[in-house]
């Protein structure tokens, strides 16, 4: 897992990372079919890529009748929280770690996607601890992951292009909020919110 993006978010999940990559892919089969010849030097067109956040870790509802100076926040996978790197329709010659790679360098990250081993930790059990020194009210604590899906086109030389698809993601962590203050930045939170903090408060605001 990796850290959250830019040290904006706190308490953030770690991901192992992967070696920066080109459009080449090594090594792998192919779902194209058993005739399919195996290609390491093709080139990658990609369509249909699409940025998504969801929920997948929310601490029970927090509240502070007295002012205190910090709290560690339990936080319980949701619904569906088990997230893991797949690709469909890897092209012969290739490996899903390639093509996630090669997807990487399209999108030209700062740091690699994850990659095929890698799990989403929101099933385990993890904490958010804050430390502000002057906590009171109500408060929401929860984790998310920021997914990313593509389609791809392999083509190599006059071969018939490989199709397929690639769902990674490219950054994830954790966030501790008031429910007094305004709607959270992020979609995640928003939905945080909504389950967790009393109603009428202002984090729930057009969440």
């Amino acid at each position: 897992m990796r850290r959250v993006t830019r040290g904006t978010w706190t308490a953030a999940l770690v991901a192992a990372m992967l070696t920066a990559g080109s459009t080449a892919c090594t090594g792998g089969g192919s779902t194209e079919g058993k005739d399919a010849k195996a290609c390491s030097n093709g080139t990658y067109a990609w369509s249909g890529v699409r940025h998504t956040e969801k929920l997948t870790a929310l601490a029970e509802p927090i509240s502070f009748a007295t002012k205190v100076s910090s709290y560690r926040a339990h936080l319980e996978p949701v619904k569906d929280a088990v997230h893991r790197p797949t690709v469909t329709g890897v092209p012969a010659g290739a490996d899903a770690a390639a093509v996630i790679k090669a997807l990487g360098t399209h999108l030209k990250v700062s740091e690699p996607l994850a990659g095929p081993s890698e799990t989403d930790r929101s099933v385990e059990d993890h904490y958010f601890e804050a430390a502000t020194g002057d906590l009171k009210g109500a408060y929401y604590s929860w984790a998310w992951i920021g997914l990313v899906d593509a389609d791809f086109t392999y083509r190599c030389a006059n071969d018939v292009p490989a199709k397929g698809h690639v769902r990674t993601w490219d950054r994830a962590g954790s966030g501790f909020l008031s429910c007094s203050s305004g709607p959270a930045d992020r979609a995640s939170g928003r939905t945080a919110a909504r389950e967790t903090c009393p109603g009428g408060s202002k984090a729930t605001n057009d969440a």
